[in-house]
């Protein structure tokens, strides 16, 4: 009898067997591709630059050791050290005790406190400073209504004004992340120390604060990145008062025409700040474990008599101040002018002027930011599939590189564009599509981390399903996965526009007479003191960001935390 065996031969196994090239393989290859043109190269060519001798061509440390030892630049870090720590440590002082208590006690309006703060977090910073100047300017209504009675008040110029704005800018980041963090504390904890005999204010600092600390850090380390690289504020306020980003920004424009060394040493001394802090921070929770069981969540308490009246005054004090400039803003854009001057008569003449002097900034800011967040809804899609389905090295590095835009301020990337697509025939400066571009790189991560977050709430069973019923990894994506995810992709895109349409510090690096933006034109004429024009344009700005807030707030299941 004779064994027959309908096996095929085995074929031997070669070191050169071609890689099978399925739809996510392609895809994988090209968002490496994109994270490499958009990302890697910018960082890189401003990195390359740093160490190369201006006059010779030549490789030195030079730039390094000026920037470290000329007082110019000395005095540049010192400041920026000063108001970025200084900035975080007061959004820690009044975003801790607000979390606390809209977390633990009974607040009438409670909603309304986190909208008020979502609202200050997405209204750009270099708004707020204008805005105080107009309160606290030389020339502010409140400054004059003191100086009725005889008393001069400081004016908002300076570093104390920079850290005011800083304070009231920032803060939500730390609410927002602490206030979730204290719905999760076990109520255990806290019961322990009470009946071992800790009163109220060493329970909290003895064992509620270490317990929330990791949410609190965070907070604090985005404030951090975001005042040390913020532009606008120091820009409109510092009257002689310079940091690192505005020293960058003068480097930069003083050194056209030739490789911009200085400017972009400076950027990255800045981005290596940032590093540094998130650094310290990871390395400090490792030391330390922070565990606490989702069981026996604390109890939301009435308070009565004084304390409730004060605890009611702070919520709403805190989150009514840092919306006043909002409201000044809005309130002087129907204010009539005779020039620079409001003549406290109310009218449209500044939204005329809008039409007049600045309809293609409107039309570029919303042409832009439109376009990139169309690409970044694509990309985010595909990203997150990347990293959530295909767990791999190199989906786990595409991961890692979605933390970079949050820690390279917009400075250093606008610089990076320049020095990476200033080139030959692909010489891509003043052209709408450097900024599309620069817009998507740097506004990819909120879309990404939104879908991500969606798509970890779907089952994988779902799509192969659809595959093992015949349809291609394409199509089984576009059929199965994109309509689970379209919330996130929804609620993402909707972010990533809102930064977008404020985004300041990078495209007035690279925008030119017909590529200006809302942000830019607002900048320009604060700096020329046409401040019915800025008004008008901030009202704009500010209506678009809270409309979209709004659409966040119908679309996304936990609100809050899609804005942190």
């Amino acid at each position: 009898m004779t064994i027959t065996s309908s096996n095929p031969p085995l074929k031997p196994l070669s070191v050169f067997s071609p890689i099978r090239f399925d739809f996510w393989t392609v895809m994988t290859l090209l968002v490496v591709t994109v994270l490499v043109v958009l990302l890697i190269l910018p960082i890189a060519s401003v990195f390359l630059v740093s160490f190369i001798d201006e006059d010779t061509g030549a490789f030195t440390l030079a730039n390094y050791v000026e920037v470290f030892t000329r007082n110019y630049y000395v005095k540049g870090l010192r400041n920026t050290l000063t108001v970025g720590l200084l900035g975080t440590l007061g959004a820690c002082l009044i975003g801790v005790p607000l979390a606390f208590f809209t977390a633990r006690f009974r607040i009438r309006g409670k909603a309304l406190i986190s909208t008020l703060a979502i609202l200050v977090l997405v209204a750009p910073p270099f708004i707020g400073a204008y805005a105080w100047i107009m309160m606290l300017g030389a020339n502010g209504f409140v400054t004059n209504f003191f100086k009725g009675f005889g008393l001069n008040l400081p004016t908002i110029y300076g570093a104390h004004g920079i850290i005011l704005v800083f304070t009231l800018k920032f803060f939500p980041f730390v609410f927002l992340m602490t206030k979730t963090a204290l719905g999760s504390v076990n109520k255990s904890f806290e019961d322990a120390a009470e009946n071992l005999g800790c009163n109220a204010l060493q329970r909290f600092f003895y064992v509620t604060l270490p317990l929330v600390f990791p949410a609190v850090s965070t907070g604090a380390i985005i404030c951090f990145v975001l005042s040390i690289a913020d532009f606008g504020t120091p820009a409109i306020l510092g009257r002689g008062f310079r940091t690192l980003s505005t020293i960058a920004y003068s480097a930069y424009t003083s050194e056209l025409g030739g490789k911009p060394t200085m400017a972009v040493t400076v950027s990255l001394v800045m981005m290596a700040i940032s590093i540094l802090a998130l650094f310290v921070q990871r390395r400090f929770l490792a030391k330390r474990r922070y565990a606490s069981a989702l069981t026996n969540r604390p109890v939301i308490h009435q308070l009565t008599g004084l304390r409730n009246l004060g605890v009611h005054t702070f919520c709403y004090g805190v989150v009514i101040i840092a919306m006043l400039p909002t409201f000044v803003v809005i309130y002087t854009s129907f204010l009539e002018t005779n020039g620079p001057v409001f003549t406290g008569e109310y009218g449209l003449s500044s939204y005329k002027r809008v039409l007049l002097d600045a309809p293609e900034a409107i039309y570029n800011s919303f042409r832009f930011s439109l376009t990139a967040v169309a690409v970044i809804a694509i990309f985010s899609g595909l990203i997150s599939y990347l990293i959530v389905r295909r767990e791999n090295a190199v989906s786990g590095a595409i991961d890692v590189l979605m933390m970079v835009p949050y820690l390279v301020p917009g400075v250093v990337m606008a610089i990076g564009f320049v020095t990476t697509f200033r080139s030959g025939w692909y010489d891509l400066t003043g052209t709408g599509l450097i900024i599309v571009m620069i817009l998507f790189i740097r506004r990819l991560p909120y879309g990404v981390r939104s879908t991500t977050t969606n798509l970890r709430q779907i089952k994988p069973s779902l799509e192969e399903a659809a595959i093992n019923l015949g349809a291609s990894p394409l199509r089984a994506f576009l059929s199965v996965t994109v309509p689970l995810i379209l919330p996130g992709l929804i609620v993402g895109s909707l972010m990533s526009f809102i930064t977008a349409i404020n985004e300041l510090s990078s495209t007035l690096i690279l925008y030119n007479s017909k590529t200006v933006t809302m942000p830019v034109k607002i900048y320009i004429s604060v700096l020329d003191g046409e401040f019915g024009l800025a008004a008008a344009l901030s009202t704009i700005l500010l209506v678009c960001s809270g409309l979209c807030v709004y659409a966040v707030f119908l679309l996304a299941d936990d609100r809050e935390s899609s804005f942190v």
